[in-house]
């Protein structure tokens, strides 16, 4: 009986503390958090809650297998930090190149076409998770890896091998 009791009684405990965790992790993002360059001129939008919540899902549905916590699984030593997408060539650190990349990716340098290793939108019978994708969903996606670097941290996002 008395085992019974300290089990009910850890469980509430860690319940109560689960609840308290939750409401605690649930932050509304800002709109600085938000905000992300639209293009290479410097432009800037501010994804909307819904749009940043939209790339999250898709994020994590489609991309987070090989792209966990922004590294690259195949070469960590390319992640989506926003350092690495500034220096690729064609610059990937705005949401039009990134929806470019994701329709026709390249290399890093820009000089040789990946679409039959990287998923994209192009080859969607090799890659289904991209073939149901609009430009709305990879202008979520890409606005989303935009904001992670200052939501989360560069030592949370794009880390590569260096922090694990």
């Amino acid at each position: 009986m008395l085992k019974r009791f300290f089990l009910f009684a850890a469980a509430t405990l860690l319940f109560a503390f689960q609840l308290y965790v939750s409401s605690a992790a649930a932050l509304e993002l800002t709109e600085e958090a938000r905000t992300v360059k639209v293009d290479e001129s410097g432009k800037e939008i501010v994804l909307s809650l819904k749009e940043y919540k939209q790339g999250q899902n898709l994020f994590n549905d489609t991309c987070s297998q090989c792209h966990n916590s922004g590294r690259t699984k195949t070469n960590p030593n390319v992640t989506l930090s926003s350092a690495d997408l500034a220096g690729a060539f064609p610059s990937r650190d705005n949401v039009k190149a990134m929806v470019d990349y994701l329709k026709e990716p390249y290399t890093y340098d820009g000089e040789t076409e990946i679409t039959l290793l990287h998923p994209n939108t192009t080859r969607a019978d090799i890659f289904s998770e991209m073939k149901n994708l609009t430009d709305e969903d990879l202008k979520a996606v890409s606005g989303y890896i935009l904001a992670q670097p200052k939501i989360r941290g560069p030592k949370f996002w794009g880390a590569g091998k260096v922090y694990n």
